[in-house]
């Protein structure tokens, strides 16, 4: 537990990197290139809470004022609630400055810019203030110890107005920052990269936070933070596992009475075996209970998914309308798997969805800018678990028949429930058999059987014992006795 009151910075997400805030009092550091968003942080934490009353001072070294506000509308932040100082910078700012403390009592007349700060911030007693940016002092000083010595004294003098500061850096490899990085009670680092924006806190002195690269996005409401998804990290009590049937007797059959609640089932086969059609099948039976799924398709549309279910009697449409079903196109390359995880984590926690099912695995991994599949697949089914929510992934091999393979990918180890769909050669035609390999939580038929989809919806047959080499995709007839041709 941190020993400091915190400060919002002014977006959620953000907060909840930094497991609350900043710490009250202290002076942190925001590094990134041009462009990756340090000026709109600077305006979220300048105009969050404004409701307390408390005076906020932007500080401009670089850009004009005429120019912080115009752009700072435009991203919809209240910036007439802000004061700012326009300090741009000119050939004599600070360079006369060698003290230690440039605010000293005996140096403040020795600039009209340094008494313009000393004047602002004694008046005002701001209690957030932010400086872009900390390196145009850099290009005014004659050395780097002079700018390192100009820098603690003016965050010392800022610090001891009652602020909490937040301040930037271009840092590159013509001008590192590390200096100001040993400086600051606390280091963000904003990147844009090909693959995406992200945010990284690396230090924060006097409280914890969340480690590792937190995807970010830069839209018309200013900078979106979605952070890395932390498996149980607020562990919720979940009721006892209950049965979801398929409502198949058949399939129930094969699983011992349904899959369980709160557990990661893979539907895994080749394309149009009918993995989409079986998962859609348990959600079918969940809204029947009164449950809500939610269907993240990432290679189907909507509107063809609708269509085909009306052919093979699944009322999707039916429960779109009636509230229980959601179904959602994720376009490829769009979105970093942080930003799906919040997705689903608003579909669970704010409207209480109990079954959640991802079409397919393979679409997952090819529609996102990052390729640590397992990784993020992983913390997102724990997650699921953690909230007793029920699972299912759907998964596509690449063979038709011959050698059996449960999945692609090695996302196997995941899975509570493990089903898979198979097409058969018998007797020159092409048929379809299900069969379970894999439940965690109790037993289940060790049998094939067929499985077939018409205008009625799904059929499963009785077990196929009078058959071998099942798995290879050329099954051959057992004869039962040696009368049989």
């Amino acid at each position: 537990m941190s020993k400091y009151e915190r400060l919002s910075s002014g977006i959620e997400g953000l907060d909840e990197v930094l497991e609350g805030g900043f710490p009250v009092g202290q002076a942190y550091l925001a590094r990134g290139g041009p462009g990756c968003g340090k000026t709109t942080l600077g305006w979220h934490f300048l105009t969050t809470n404004l409701d307390d009353g408390t005076p906020r001072l932007f500080i401009s070294l670089g850009e004009s004022m005429e120019q912080l506000r115009r752009n700072g509308a435009a991203s919809g932040f209240p910036v007439d609630a802000v004061h700012v100082l326009d300090l741009s910078p000119n050939a004599d700012f600070f360079v006369q400055n060698q003290g230690y403390d440039i605010f000293a009592a005996a140096q403040v007349e020795q600039g009209p810019l340094t008494e313009r700060i000393v004047e602002q911030v004694s008046a005002l007693k701001p209690q957030r203030v932010f400086i872009d940016s900390m390196t145009q002092l850099r290009y005014l000083a004659t050395d780097a110890y002079q700018f390192r010595q100009q820098v603690v004294g003016f965050l010392r003098f800022l610090l001891h107005q009652g602020a909490t500061v937040l301040f930037t850096s271009e840092g590159s490899q013509e001008a590192p920052d590390e200096d100001l990085q040993f400086i600051s009670d606390g280091i963000l680092t904003l990147q844009m990269q090909e693959e995406g924006r992200h945010i990284q806190v690396s230090k924060l002195r006097g409280g914890t936070f969340r480690k590792g690269l937190h995807s970010m996005r830069i839209c018309d409401r200013g900078l979106v933070v979605f952070p890395q998804l932390v498996p149980n990290e607020d562990p919720v009590a979940t009721a006892a596992p209950r049965l979801c049937p398929a409502g198949i007797p058949e399939i129930d059959e094969l699983l011992s009475g349904g899959i369980e609640t709160g557990t990661v089932t893979i539907i895994s086969g080749p394309s149009g075996v009918g993995k989409t059609t079986l998962g859609l099948q348990f959600i079918k039976e969940a809204a029947g209970r009164g449950d809500r799924s939610v269907v993240y398709l990432f290679e189907e549309a909507v509107d063809t998914l609708l269509n085909r279910c009306e052919g093979i009697n699944i009322p999707v449409r039916a429960m779109v309308n009636r509230g229980t079903l959601a179904i959602f196109k994720v376009d490829p390359l769009l979105y970093s798997p942080d930003e799906f995880a919040h997705q689903v984590r608003l579909e669970v926690e704010k409207a209480g969805t109990q079954l959640i099912m991802i079409d397919s695995v393979l679409g997952y991994k090819l529609s996102f800018k990052e390729d640590d599949l397992i990784r993020n697949i992983h913390s997102l089914c724990q997650y699921l678990k953690g909230r007793g929510v029920t699972t299912i992934l759907t998964n596509e091999i690449e063979s038709i028949t011959g050698d059996f393979k449960a999945t692609e990918l090695g996302v196997s180890y995941l899975a509570d429930n493990i089903i898979f769909l198979r097409y058969l050669e018998m007797r020159g035609q092409m048929r379809r058999a299900i069969g379970v390999l894999k439940k965690r939580l109790s037993d289940f038929e060790k049998t094939l059987r067929e499985f077939e989809i018409s205008r009625y919806g799904i059929k499963v047959g009785r077990p196929l014992t009078q058959l071998r080499g099942i798995l290879s995709g050329v099954p051959e007839f057992i004869k039962s006795n040696e009368n049989e041709p």
